[in-house]
C-alpha cells in the first residue's frame, strides 16, 4: 500500500483555481505563529530604538499595520476565506548582533480553516511598513525569512516547524 499522495487543494480536477469548500468542517480553535525580519544598517536600528524618525514610532505603526494586514488577508490573497479573527498580535525584537528587527505574529480564530495566511500576512505587512518608514535613511534594508513557525488545530493537526 502506498502513502497518500499530497494534492493542491486550491486546484480542481481540470487544473483551474478554486476556493476550497470548508462548509462541512467543524469549527475548531486554531492558532498560527509566523516570523520574519528586516535586516538593516546598525545606524537605522539605532534610530528605531531611539524612536527618532520624523514619520513617527516605526514599531508602533508597523504593529498596527501588521494587525490590519492580518485582518484583511482574504482581501489580499484571492482564495483565502474571510475568517472571524479572535486575535492578531505582532511583536518585535531588536537584534543588535545581526542588525535586524525580528517580527513575530500570532493569529487565532475559532473556525473551519486555519489562520496561517493571516499570521504570515501580518508579518509581511509589518515588515513592509518598517521598510517604508525607514527607506529614506536605508535603501539597503532586506525583508527576510518570512515563514510559518507553528500552527495548531484543524484536521491536519498541530505542526511545529521550529522552536519558539
Amino acid at each position: 500500500m502506498s502513502a497518500r499522495q499530497p494534492k493542491l487543494t486550491h486546484v480542481d480536477q481540470s487544473g483551474s483555481a478554486q476556493m476550497v469548500d470548508v462548509g462541512w468542517k467543524p469549527n475548531t480553535e486554531r492558532e498560527a505563529v509566523a516570523r520574519g525580519r528586516v535586516a538593516m544598517r546598525p545606524q537605522t536600528l539605532a534610530l528605531i530604538r531611539a524612536n527618532a524618525f520624523d514619520k513617527g514610532d516605526v514599531l508602533g505603526v508597523a504593529r498596527i499595520a501588521g494587525i490590519m494586514g492580518g485582518k484583511n488577508t482574504s482581501q489580499l490573497i484571492p482564495l483565502c476565506h474571510p475568517l472571524p479573527i479572535d486575535k492578531i498580535g505582532v511583536d518585535f525584537d531588536l537584534n543588535e548582533a545581526e542588525s535586524a528587527v525580528e517580527i513575530s505574529a500570532t493569529a487565532r480564530t475559532t473556525g473551519k480553516t486555519g489562520v496561517e495566511m493571516e499570521a504570515l500576512t501580518a508579518v509581511s505587512v509589518a515588515a513592509l511598513t518598517i521598510y517604508d518608514m525607514c527607506k529614506a535613511v536605508d535603501r539597503a534594508m532586506r525583508i527576510e525569512s518570512v515563514r510559518l513557525v507553528r500552527k495548531t488545530g484543524g484536521q491536519s493537526g498541530d505542526v511545529t516547524l521550529e522552536d519558539e
